[in-house]
C-alpha cells in the first residue's frame, strides 16, 4: 500500500472493532492516528445519544496506545449525502438502508479525504471485511467470520476508494478480537456492539422519523379491499413485518398471524394478508436502477448468489441488464420481503461484486 511515512489513520469510534483495528496495526510496525467522527448534531445529554460516551473512550484507547487522536465533524456532509435520501426513500414509501450510503459518502469518502488532507498514506477501519487485488484493482472480499461478515454494508463503495484501506479484522473472529482487546488491557474490551442508524444510534424509530416526516393516518385493507384497521404512517411499515399492526380478531378470519405484503401510496392504504408463508409476501423477481460493481463486472447475465438484507443467507440468483443503467435479479427460489429501497448485494463465492438499491419485485 502507497503511504506517506506508513501512516495510517484509523477511524476510532470508541467501540472494541476499531480499538483493536489500531492496536493491530500499531504491532506490524504503521505509524497509527486516531480519527473520531461526529456526524449527527445532537445534544450529547439527550438519552440516544452515545457521542460524549464514545468519545471518552476513544480517549481513552488512544491514550493507552500512545496515538494522536484528531476530532472531526461531518454532519452537514452526513445530511447532504446520507441523511436527506434516507428521508426522500421514506416519503415515497420505501425502506432505506442508510448504512450502506453512510459507507461510500462518509467513511470511504469525507473520512479519506481528511485523512490525505492531515498526511495520511491510508485509512483503517474496524470492518469485518477482507481487500485483495485483482490485477489493476482492489476487490472486496467476505470477512473469516461469517457471522459478523460486513461486506454488505459496503457494497456500494468502489474499487477506488477501497485503494488505500485496510481492514485489520478480516481474518478474525469477534471472539479473537474481544479476547486480543482483553490481553492488552483496552478499557472498552466487553463493551457492546452499536446498533441504530448509522451515527444516529440507537433510539425510538417511530419518534425519530416523525421528528422530520409528518404522519399521514390511514387504513389498513386485505388484498381483497376489506378495511381491518387502521395504521399511523405507512413509513412506520415495512414488507413482512408482523408486531405492531395492532390487528385484533377479524370476523370470518382465521386466527394466523397478518403480515404487511405492499403499501398503496396514492390511497394511503396498508395492505396485509395472513400467514407466514402468504404468497403474496414472495417475489420471484427484483429489478435495480443500477449496480455499482467493486472490481472487475462479471459477464451479465451472470448466475451467483445475492442477499437482500443483512445477514440473510447467500441466495442463488441471476443478474441480468435490462438496459445501460437498469437490471433484473432473478431469484432460484422465490424470496420472501423483498423490500423497495433495500440494497441487493451481489457475491460471487466469497467476492463480493457489488450492489443496487431494490427499485421494485415482481411475484
Amino acid at each position: 500500500m502507497p503511504t506517506s511515512e506508513n501512516r495510517v489513520i484509523v477511524g476510532l469510534s470508541g467501540g472494541v472493532d476499531s480499538s483493536v483495528a489500531a492496536l493491530l496495526l500499531q504491532q506490524q510496525g504503521y505509524l497509527v492516528e486516531g480519527l473520531f467522527m461526529k456526524n449527527w448534531e445532537e445534544d450529547d445529554g439527550t438519552e440516544y445519544c452515545t457521542a460524549k460516551e464514545d468519545l471518552e473512550d476513544a480517549r481513552e484507547v488512544a491514550a493507552l496506545l500512545g496515538i494522536p487522536l484528531h476530532q472531526a465533524n461531518f454532519a452537514a456532509e452526513y445530511w447532504d449525502n446520507v441523511f436527506e435520501h434516507f428521508l426522500s426513500e421514506y416519503r415515497a414509501g420505501r425502506t432505506p438502508n442508510p448504512d450502506v450510503l453512510c459507507n461510500r459518502e462518509i467513511k470511504f469518502n469525507v473520512f479519506a479525504e481528511y485523512a490525505r488532507a492531515l498526511g495520511a498514506g491510508g485509512i483503517a477501519t474496524g470492518h469485518y471485511a477482507r481487500v485483495k487485488r485483482i490485477g489493476d484493482q482492489v476487490c472486496l472480499f467476505k470477512a473469516r467470520d461469517e457471522d459478523k461478515d460486513q461486506s454488505y454494508f459496503l457494497q456500494a463503495v468502489t474499487s477506488e476508494q477501497l485503494t488505500d484501506v485496510i481492514f485489520p479484522l478480516g481474518e478474525l473472529h469477534k471472539t479473537q478480537v474481544r479476547q486480543i482487546a482483553a490481553e492488552h488491557g483496552l478499557p472498552n474490551h466487553a463493551k457492546k456492539d452499536s446498533t441504530g442508524i448509522c451515527f444516529i444510534g440507537e433510539r425510538r424509530f417511530s419518534d425519530f422519523l416523525s421528528t422530520w416526516l409528518p404522519a399521514e393516518p390511514g387504513v389498513i385493507e386485505t388484498l381483497e379491499g376489506d378495511r381491518i384497521g387502521a395504521h399511523n404512517g405507512l413509513m412506520y411499515h415495512t414488507l413482512g413485518q408482523r408486531q405492531g399492526l395492532g390487528i385484533g380478531g377479524v370476523r370470518g378470519a382465521p386466527e394466523d398471524p397478518w403480515y404487511v405484503v405492499a403499501k398503496d401510496l396514492e390511497r394511503n392504504v396498508l395492505v396485509v394478508a395472513q400467514g407466514n408463508h402468504h404468497p403474496a409476501l414472495y417475489s420471484r423477481s427484483a429489478t435495480c436502477s443500477d449496480i455499482g460493481w467493486i472490481g472487475p463486472a462479471p459477464s451479465l447475465p451472470f448466475r451467483g448468489c445475492v442477499k437482500v438484507r443483512y445477514r440473510q443467507p447467500d441466495q442463488s440468483a441471476t443478474i441480468t441488464r435490462l438496459t445501460q443503467a437498469r437490471y433484473r435479479i432473478d431469484f432460484t427460489v422465490p424470496q420472501r420481503a423483498v423490500t423497495p429501497g433495500q440494497w441487493a448485494c451481489v457475491y460471487e463465492g466469497d467476492r463480493c461484486l457489488g450492489g443496487g438499491i431494490i427499485d421494485a419485485t415482481s411475484p
